[in-house]
């Protein structure tokens, strides 16, 4: 484990590669000096220069290519997300229910935008993904394909950090769903009319009542995830 020192030193280097990344000394998809040089220009070691190129690159900021060199990212904005989305798996409880009112904030503004950007070939994807998920009996396959119907959605909703916001929120709701899906008897015919009806909305082009179907589908799940909290099966 790094002492406080050496932590405090690799907070320094995150800093600056940070802002030469911003003022545009480090350009996206442009390779950083080889190691021992830009170690030796920021007078500190390899080994603390390694501790932030690693934190920068779980971040999304920057991508090591074995035998090539370490690089800039092309630093999309939902390349970011999905990044930093990995350790929304470490949340608690209260933190489920908060990624579960997320959600509501984040999939029925994409459904309504989406509703007047979809084209035909969207919509016949998302007709075929509700007929796979209505023969579907097992709830980790139900859950799956639930997670996919959702995603198509935001990507039609034509932008990219929208859709990786909402898939990275939804992500990492999986499993208590899958938990919802096998102690709810009914969860199954439940969720076909809920997308039923986002469809629906979606084939008329009708932004509001997109909005309101994927409203109160992701609603009513939270709100049976918040009464069950805490009962055995009910974590992460």
């Amino acid at each position: 484990m790094a002492t406080d020192g050496t932590a405090s030193v690799v907070d320094r280097v995150i800093g600056i590669l940070v802002a030469r990344v911003e003022n545009g000394e480090f350009a996206p998809g442009e390779r950083l000096p080889p190691e021992a040089d830009l170690a030796a220009g920021l007078d500190v070691s390899r080994l603390s220069l390694r501790e932030a190129v690693r934190a920068l690159a779980g971040a999304g900021v920057l991508e090591v290519r074995r035998g090539d060199g370490t690089f800039v990212t092309d630093l999309r904005p939902d390349r970011l997300v999905r990044a930093t989305g990995t350790f929304l798996d470490l949340v608690d409880e209260q933190g489920v229910a908060e990624l579960f009112e997320c959600r509501r904030v984040l999939e029925p503004g994409a459904t309504a935008l989406a509703a007047v950007r979809i084209d035909a070939t969207a919509l016949e994807d998302l007709q075929e993904r509700l007929e796979r998920m209505q023969a579907l009996t097992e709830p980790e396959r139900l859950v799956a394909e639930d997670l996919d119907f959702h995603a198509a959605i935001a990507r039609a909703a034509g932008n990219a950090t929208l859709a990786s916001l909402a898939g990275v929120v939804a992500g990492r709701t999986a499993r208590v769903r899958i938990w919802r899906a096998i102690v709810e008897h009914d969860v199954l015919s439940w969720t076909h009319d809920q997308h039923l009806a986002i469809l629906r909305a979606l084939r008329s082009r009708d932004a509001l009542a997109a909005w309101t179907a994927a409203t109160t589908h992701v609603v009513e799940v939270e709100e049976w995830v918040r009464a069950h909290l805490g009962t055995a099966g009910g974590g992460r």
